[in-house]
């Protein structure tokens, strides 16, 4: 597709990217989600490493300073850094069955949540041309004074995300300026996720401010509904 093509070269291309394995960055991650999971607000400033090629992530430290989560699509655990395995599941979708916006979180659950979905904000917008992702452009969408172009993903069931339909939009220099989702394991909850602050590293553009609200009427975000916020530093390719 014409449009995802310039939107990946634009991110600094795929043959850029491919040159590497990971990405590592420094996250804080806060909002209004976390409270109405009964965890607590939490600004510590975290480690976080997302594989560029396959589904995995982990973020350090978490639960304790000797402590780690391990992501993959099958499989969740916290572990010490040294290896032994503090918790862990393979059978994730009962992890969340019955889950509402409401349902209490475990360390599990958060650890969960925060491995698929920073790696699919690290990874994005490359991610769209993944094998068995197909995406389709929709009509513009106006925002103020600018129309940004609008792409509508649909993700495989292999790949774990937050809901297999998710739109991505982008403005004339074809940055990703929005990101719209249902959080499936939080009772599929709409959010608008609003992105910006890019910066150059290595030669891949990439946003280092994230704001996740719940989605309103016309879909547009409820500013009084932040429901996720991300600050990214210290980023690098490797």
């Amino acid at each position: 597709m014409a449009l995802l093509d310039d939107v990946i070269e634009a991110h600094g291309g795929l043959a850029r990217r491919k040159a590497f394995e990971r990405v590592e960055a420094t996250i804080v991650t806060t909002g209004g989600l976390f409270p109405l999971k009964g965890l607590p607000a939490d600004t510590t400033r975290r480690h976080m490493t997302a594989w560029l090629h396959k589904q995995q992530a982990s973020v350090s430290p978490f639960g304790g300073p000797d402590q780690r989560t391990s992501f993959t699509a099958d499989r969740i655990a916290v572990e010490k850094t040294d290896g032994p395995v503090v918790a862990e599941s393979r059978d994730l979708p009962s992890l969340f069955a019955g889950h509402g916006l409401n349902t209490p979180w475990g360390p599990l659950h958060r650890a969960y949540f925060n491995g698929y979905a920073m790696w699919l904000y690290l990874n994005s917008p490359f991610l769209l041309a993944m094998d068995g992702v197909e995406v389709r452009e929709l009509d513009p969408w106006r925002e103020g004074e600018e129309e940004w172009r609008v792409l509508r993903a649909f993700f495989p069931g292999g790949m774990v995300t937050h809901s297999r339909m998710q739109e991505f939009y982008f403005d004339e220099a074809l940055d990703l300026r929005r990101h719209d989702y249902r959080v499936d394991i939080a009772g599929g909850f709409p959010a608008a996720q609003l992105i910006g602050n890019y910066i150059d590293v290595q030669g891949i553009r990439v946003p280092t401010r994230r704001r996740a609200y719940v989605r309103g009427p016309e879909d547009r975000p409820v500013d009084d509904l932040l429901m996720v916020s991300i600050d990214i530093d210290n980023v690098r390719f490797s």
